[in-house]
């Protein structure tokens, strides 16, 4: 439960500041930052969820959702408790919101080797770091991830981007790919419903695909507060404007959390409209999770069908070397 923390800084009066991620939290000694996962203990930054497994499976690299990354393979995905928002519609708060050092002394440990092997013993060809958010154990997920790059799996973060860029830069030689959220196109909505910011969000987006991590976005549709066509066609129009070709994957909404007796379920027309907003905008690749729509992947320029999905599961079609469409010769962006 004493496992030194990366980035941070002594402060006056016992205090230390972390960067790990933008809130910057100022903590005093005995005390926790924003996350609830990090401690001052006695002028000393510690990550208290090291190694405290909340959840692990080996699940279709689908579900993280990543469409163009690795299609058909599985994921070792884990988690530990702890996040630096505080969506109230979060759909595994049970662990995000897990907290103070009680609590985590009740959750497993298990090691980054003991990880790496799992992952491997379960046919996996990466470890995605999800359910929670993994800048909050981001110690953990950095050692991992180095072995499993030695160990030639891929790395994966399923994540809200709220991450400092020093942070990322230090995991970026181990990290292969993410799926972002990117939830409002506000500043205003983030602070209300999140707890933080929007600009660091996108900054991550832009910098992770510029150091050549790959790149899918989600965004949760939710009712009355990001469904309208300004709202949804902000978000298509920002991510377009960094690459037509980047996946986004509209999701609907169920009632959860804080929100489930306030807020109905996404409504179909509701995804169709963010779906068109993203058309618009001239994205390539528009999935609707969490619902029956035909997801499957065809070709952008002769409608030819290139990936198969049914549920969690993937068949390759019309996909000729170079990741072209075997009809047409378009190339494709895809990771194979």
């Amino acid at each position: 439960m004493n496992h030194t923390a990366l980035f941070w800084d002594k402060a006056d009066g016992g205090r230390v500041l972390c960067r790990l991620c933008p809130h910057r939290c100022i903590i005093p000694d005995q005390a926790y930052g924003i996350c609830g996962v990090r401690f001052n203990d006695n002028g000393r930054l510690v990550s208290l969820n090291y190694g405290r497994i909340a959840a692990c499976s080996a699940d279709p690299i689908e579900k993280k959702p990543l469409y163009h990354f690795l299609p058909g393979s599985l994921a070792y995905s884990i988690s530990a408790p702890g996040c630096n928002f505080r969506c109230g519609f979060c759909q595994n708060s049970g662990i995000s919101q897990l907290k103070t050092r009680e609590k985590l002394e009740d959750i497993r440990e298990v090691s980054p080797e003991s990880v790496v092997s799992r992952a491997i013993s379960s046919d996996c060809a990466s470890i995605a770091y999800t359910y929670t958010e993994p800048t909050v154990f981001f110690e953990y997920a950095l050692d991992c991830a180095r072995l499993a790059k030695a160990e030639e799996l891929k790395n994966i973060f399923v994540t809200n981007g709220y991450i400092s860029s020093e942070a990322l830069l230090k995991i970026a030689p181990f990290l292969d790919a993410a799926n972002i959220d990117l939830k409002y196109s506000s500043q205003e909505f983030y602070e209300a419903n999140c707890g933080g910011g929007l600009k660091p969000v996108l900054d991550t987006i832009k910098l992770m695909l510029e150091l050549g991590i790959w790149v899918e976005v989600t965004t949760l549709i939710i009712p009355g507060e990001n469904d309208d066509l300004k709202s949804l066609s902000d978000i298509a129009n920002y991510i377009s404007s960094l690459g037509k070709n980047i996946p986004w994957h509209i999701s609907k909404y169920f009632p959860s959390y804080k929100y489930s007796s306030e807020t109905p379920p996404t409504s179909i027309a509701a995804l169709e409209a963010a779906e068109q907003a993203g058309r618009a905008s001239g994205l390539k690749y528009i999935y609707k999770g969490n619902t029956q729509a035909d997801n499957s992947t065809y070709c952008p320029e002769c409608s030819a069908l290139l990936i198969e999905r049914s549920g969690y599961s993937s068949e390759l079609f019309n996909i000729i070397t170079e990741n072209r469409c075997a009809s047409c010769g378009f190339k494709i962006d895809l990771i194979l």
